[in-house]
């Protein structure tokens, strides 16, 4: 039986994420009254910093990143934390780690918020202190290598010390609300379920779209590319989502287990079904932004759009494409999945000068949460001609549903569920493997083929052949 943590151990406690995601997330747990009592909580990083110090950082922290209506509690929240600076690459400093942490009776849950390239010492450091015996759980920030082999290294590392039941890999998307609620969707109402296939499916289409550029990730993204960065994880988790089979049970095992089917049965991406781009100079919401050469200030072949024409080749999906697009420089920032239905077999509004449409569902998961579902409606009125209709928007948008309800940062529910021991919303290792053998095939397919990036001006939705890739049977993207 696993039993919620009694201690958090922190690494990468004075990082970027820790100060934006993190702290305002532990916070708010505890306002909330979700945190245990004897939950304490050690930060530890390279920073040389006391306890104290370390608190007014968090302080800090929580001053610029969490609202103001979710403040409460931040002096007891403060007292939890305590800090031990340790340089990851040296045993030096673990012994004094674990004195800091304790005994830990009901268990020890550890975030790794560092580089990759830390993990294996600070496997070896954890191992040194004493700090992988008992109940203890591991988090493992991405990004978990660059392609297989790399990812295989990591794991390998971390599986010294920890088995799989005790490895969380964090996808935080998948502790976004509107993800968690496609499976609602899907599995908890029996509308969806009997049409979820390729008999009424005509094709659906992913789509992770942002207005930003470099920022201050210029080394890291040059390394990995728009393919890396969000296919390869995100996307993948969401079109493994919506193509799943039913799990038996909304249990960790039982919802990987079908997650992996999909991912296996991802067939290789042929040439003519991939797009690759990089933005040049132009306009994101009337402001002029550089190129990406521009903004690296050198010139690079690194991707910043991918479109894939991808297929599942399993009973429920033969023959529907699934088509996946990603990007920065776009015009909006929205993330959605569209689920386009296939028309009527037969219209019987034909003769009376009316046509009908296919229903569309478009789920929402950022930046506004919402489900709209697309349906045929007569329009009011009378008409010689015949009858009317019109396509009308069925809207559930999750914040006006659930008014009163907190509206939670996806590290709240992956914290939570690390500190709880709850696998379900986190990735097993033959997932992310299987996801690293399609990427991997795809960037061999562009070395073999010497696909290069086309260029798309900042502001548009990318290069024009992204468009055609659709086109081509007949699909417009939902923005189009």
């Amino acid at each position: 039986m696993t039993l919620t943590a009694d201690r958090l151990l922190l690494f990468g406690a004075t990082g970027d994420l820790s100060q934006r995601m993190l702290l305002p997330s532990l916070c708010a747990l505890d306002a909330d009254g979700l945190l245990e009592p004897d939950l304490k909580i050690v930060g530890t990083a390279r920073s040389e910093m006391s306890t104290k110090e370390f608190r007014d950082f968090a302080r800090e922290a929580l001053e610029k990143y969490l609202p103001d209506h979710r403040r409460g509690g931040v002096a007891e929240f403060l007292n939890r934390l305590s800090y031990v600076p340790v340089d990851a690459t040296t045993l030096e400093g673990y012994d004094e780690l674990a004195r800091e942490v304790g005994e830990y009776v009901k268990g020890l849950a550890i975030f790794l918020s560092t580089a990759p390239s830390l993990f294996e010492a600070t496997i070896d450091g954890l191992v040194h202190a004493g700090l992988t015996k008992g109940n203890v759980r591991i988090g493992l920030e991405k990004p978990l290598g660059i392609d297989l082999s790399s990812s295989e290294e990591i794991n390998n590392a971390v599986a010294k010390a920890f088995s799989e039941d005790r490895i969380f890999r964090i996808d935080h998307y998948l502790g976004k609300e509107t993800v968690q609620n496609l499976l609602a969707l899907r599995f908890a109402n029996i509308l969806l379920e009997p049409v979820w296939n390729s008999n009424y499916i005509d094709h659906v289409q992913i789509t992770v779209a942002e207005t930003v550029g470099l920022e201050s990730r210029v080394a890291y993204y040059d390394d990995s590319g728009a393919l890396r960065d969000m296919v390869q994880n995100h996307m993948l988790q969401l079109l493994a989502l919506v193509a799943m089979e039913p799990p038996t049970s909304f249990g960790s095992t039982a919802v990987r287990d079908e997650k992996v089917k999909v991912l296996r049965a991802l067939r290789p991406v042929a040439a003519d079904e991939t797009v690759t781009g990089q933005y040049r100079a132009g306009a994101v919401n009337g402001s002029p932004v550089p190129g990406y050469d521009e903004e690296l200030g050198r010139d690079s072949d690194t991707e910043t759009f991918v479109a894939l024409k991808a297929h599942v080749d399993n009973w429920r999906w033969k023959g529907v494409p699934f088509y996946l697009r990603t990007g920065k420089r776009l015009p909006e920032r929205v993330t959605e999945i569209v689920v386009q239905f296939r028309c009527v077999p037969h219209s019987i509004f034909e003769g009376r000068g009316a046509t009908t449409q296919p229903n569309r569902l478009v789920i929402g998961i950022q930046p506004e949460e919402n489900v709209q579902l697309s349906m045929m409606a007569k329009v009011p009125g009378l008409d010689r001609e015949g009858i009317r209709l019109r396509q009308i928007p069925l809207d559930i948008a999750m914040p006006d549903a659930f008014s009163g309800t907190v509206r939670r940062i996806a590290y709240e529910r992956l914290l939570l569920d690390l500190i709880e021991g709850d696998q379900t919303l986190f990735v097993r290792r033959d997932e992310i493997e299987a996801q690293w053998e399609w990427i991997d095939a795809i960037r061999q397919l562009w070395a073999d083929e010497g696909i290069k990036p086309k260029t798309y001006g900042a502001g548009s939705w990318g290069p024009n052949a992204a468009i055609a890739l659709a086109e081509r049977d007949g699909v417009s993207w939902h923005d189009e």
